[in-house]
C-alpha cells in the first residue's frame, strides 16, 4: 500500500472530508485530493499534522492499516465484563483447529505446573500479579514464537 492510500483510509477511518482535513490543515482539498491520489506528497510538517489529525504516530500514518486499527480499537473498547464471556480457545480455534483437540491428545499436567511456577517466579521477582505474570508468559512465548519463524 502506498502513503496516498494509507491517507486515505486513515481520513475515512476518522469520518473526516477531504474539505475538513484540508481547513484543518491550511491547505487547499485539491491538494489532500493530490497527496491521497500520490501526485505530490505532504512535507514533514504536513505528515505530522495529518498523523495528529488521524489519531497515528507518524510511522502508523505510513504503514497504515485499517484492519489493524480496527482490531485495535475494538480490543481497547472491549470491557472486562465482555471479555470473560468469550470462549477465547473456541473462538481462536477457527483459525487455529488445534487449540479444539490438543486438550484430547496432550496431558497438560506438567506443562501447567512448570506455567505456574514461571509465574510464580515473576511475581516473585518483579512483583507481578497473577494476571500480569500470566501476559508476560503469553507476551515471551509469542516472542520465541517469531523467533523460531525466522529461523
Amino acid at each position: 500500500m502506498n502513503l496516498g492510500e494509507n491517507l486515505l483510509r486513515a481520513r475515512k477511518n476518522r469520518s473526516l472530508s477531504q474539505a475538513e482535513v484540508a481547513e484543518k490543515l491550511g491547505v487547499s482539498r485539491q491538494t489532500i485530493s493530490k497527496w491521497e491520489l500520490d501526485e505530490t506528497l505532504p512535507d514533514i510538517r504536513q505528515s505530522k499534522k495529518l498523523a495528529s489529525l488521524y489519531h497515528l504516530s507518524l510511522d502508523e500514518l505510513i504503514d497504515f492499516d485499517v484492519e489493524v486499527k480496527e482490531i485495535e480499537r475494538i480490543i481497547e473498547n472491549t470491557s472486562e465484563e465482555t471479555q470473560e464471556k468469550i470462549n477465547w480457545t473456541k473462538t481462536w480455534s477457527k483459525k487455529y483447529p488445534i487449540l479444539a483437540t490438543y486438550q484430547n491428545i496432550v496431558d497438560t499436567t506438567e506443562y501447567e505446573e512448570h506455567i505456574k511456577k514461571l509465574s510464580k517466579r515473576l511475581a516473585v521477582d518483579y512483583g507481578f500479579n497473577n494476571l500480569d505474570a500470566f501476559l508476560v508468559l503469553k507476551d515471551i512465548m509469542a516472542q520465541v514464537w517469531k523467533q523460531e519463524k525466522s529461523l
